[in-house]
């Protein structure tokens, strides 16, 4: 999979970006988010697969394009006869978020990017449009750490696992009420809590690099996106765990469904009968072959954002691969016209 989709799906992801950063700081969020879809589609379209989104944009009634359950791939083309064969495609599982952290590129903030995650059919959970809790934290942390356990018990294990000392910890959390005992519980532990206001996927992988000072990414943000991390954690070798939280008057912000009791229905129709299971990072991302990738929109402790030159542009982006084991950063530069020599400033 790798050898057959590894350059193509980093220029999915970076098609999105440079779409979506034309409307970095321009206030608009759902632009931002609707040109990044419909770039990451076009070239997805291109590409000999035969692929399905299980995460993607939402149902298909809210959502025309990279809904779930949506087709993908060249076979889509209107004249796919003449270009495809289905039956000598590969069949891919896709979770997609085009545009993560629409508000950042709205507002002109650090930290967006257009990611996805693949894996062969059936590789991926088909996480529902709710909430989940997670807790990502480093290699060394993985099966150590604990999302039953306290904040504090937690840190304590990071501490110890990690060699520092607990003043010296960084976490992550998103800034939402719900997060108020927890990021307090962080404080008088003695840890420092970087808050964040949209865009955890990027904070969760970037407790699986050294060097970027994110120990542990803690608290209740998509479900969806939660999948997404799940999958390069999983490929970098780093601790992720996840539980779906069903309940409205835990999120306070909001949540898909009617109601809790609606939630737990809907969950058991989708086959997930244990509504309170935690997950780890095989469960969400099941799949032999797992491939990750994002490409900044904004930059972030992990990439660039995307920079224009008269002439082009440069994007900056990551792919992760458990079936090579590499995390590999790619710096491309995009001629808009004819090829010449190119001032990169």
């Amino acid at each position: 999979m790798e050898n057959t989709l590894g350059l193509e799906i980093i220029e999915v992801v970076e098609q999105a970006a440079i779409a979506s950063s034309k409307w970095m700081g321009k206030g608009e969020k759902n632009i931002a988010d609707q040109v990044a879809v419909e770039a990451m589609r076009e070239r997805m379209n291109k590409i000999h697969m035969r692929g399905r989104i299980v995460i993607g944009e939402g149902e298909r009634d809210d959502a025309p394009m990279l809904y779930i359950g949506e087709e993908v791939g060249i076979c889509t083309q209107p004249n796919a006869e003449s270009l495809c064969n289905p039956d000598e495609l590969i069949e891919i599982d896709i979770a997609v978020d085009p545009c993560e952290g629409t508000n950042l590129v709205a507002y002109g903030q650090p930290g967006s990017m257009a990611v996805l995650a693949i894996s062969e059919k059936g590789g991926l959970f088909a996480a529902p449009d709710f909430y989940m809790k997670k807790l990502a934290a480093p290699p060394a942390a993985k099966g150590k750490v604990d999302i039953n356990k306290s904040a504090t018990e937690n840190l304590k294990i990071l501490s110890e696992v990690l060699d520092r000392s607990i003043d010296e910890l960084v976490v992550v959390v998103m800034k939402r009420e719900r997060h108020n005992d927890l990021i307090k519980e962080i404080r008088e532990a003695g840890a420092r809590v970087a808050l964040i206001s949209d865009g955890d996927v990027g904070a969760a992988i970037s407790c699986g690099f050294a060097g970027t000072n994110i120990h542990a990414l803690m608290g209740i943000g998509a479900a969806p996106e939660g999948v997404i991390s799940a999958a390069a954690m999983r490929a970098l070798g780093g601790h992720f765990q996840g539980q779906l939280i069903y309940d409205p008057e835990v999120v306070k912000t909001g949540l898909i469904g009617e109601s809790k009791q609606a939630n737990i229905d809907r969950l058991k129709s989708m086959n997930i009968n244990d509504p309170d299971k935690v997950y780890d990072a095989h469960e969400l991302a099941s799949g032999k072959t797992i491939l990750f990738a994002a490409s900044g929109i904004t930059t972030g402790n992990l990439m660039q954002g995307v920079r224009f030159f008269k002439g082009g542009a440069r994007t900056h982006s990551l792919v992760i691969s458990n079936q090579s084991k590499t995390a590999r950063f790619v710096d491309t530069i995009h001629m808009f016209g004819e090829p010449k020599i190119l001032q990169l400033n």
